[in-house]
């Protein structure tokens, strides 16, 4: 496993971008695929956004054209970019890490996660 911290969450207006990072501890950062999950109140944690190996990037509908991932491998950090942003993108966001380098979709890919950080849109 890896460790992992997260940071750049804070409150911004709807319309509004926030940058979030994930920096990972060790010497193999470029062996995993990393994805960005999100928790709402009351709510399941549902996929944002993962990237590959090889840097293929995937995402969900509900971000697709405002949200970007990439990774930085010789700085251990994978970050998420987001732009006009949303009430309904509240939530806690998550970064996680897996050896797996498909199906990145799902949580159940994913064996070391972060503490989370909190996005909260206003309206």
């Amino acid at each position: 496993q890896v460790q992992l911290v997260e940071s750049g969450g804070g409150l911004v207006q709807a319309g509004g971008s926030l940058r979030l990072s994930c920096t990972a501890s060790g010497r193999t950062f470029s062996s995993y695929a990393m994805g960005w999950f999100r928790q709402a109140p009351g709510k399941e944690r549902e996929f944002v956004a993962a990237i590959s190996r090889g840097s293929i990037t995937y995402y969900a509908d509900s971000v697709k054209g405002r949200f970007t991932i990439s990774r930085d491998n010789a700085k251990n950090t994978v970050y998420l970019q987001m732009n006009s942003l949303k009430p309904e993108d509240t939530a806690v966001y998550y970064c996680a890490a897996t050896t797996f380098n498909t199906f990145l979709t799902t949580t159940l890919r994913y064996d070391s996660w972060g503490q989370g950080t909190q996005v909260t849109v206003s309206s």
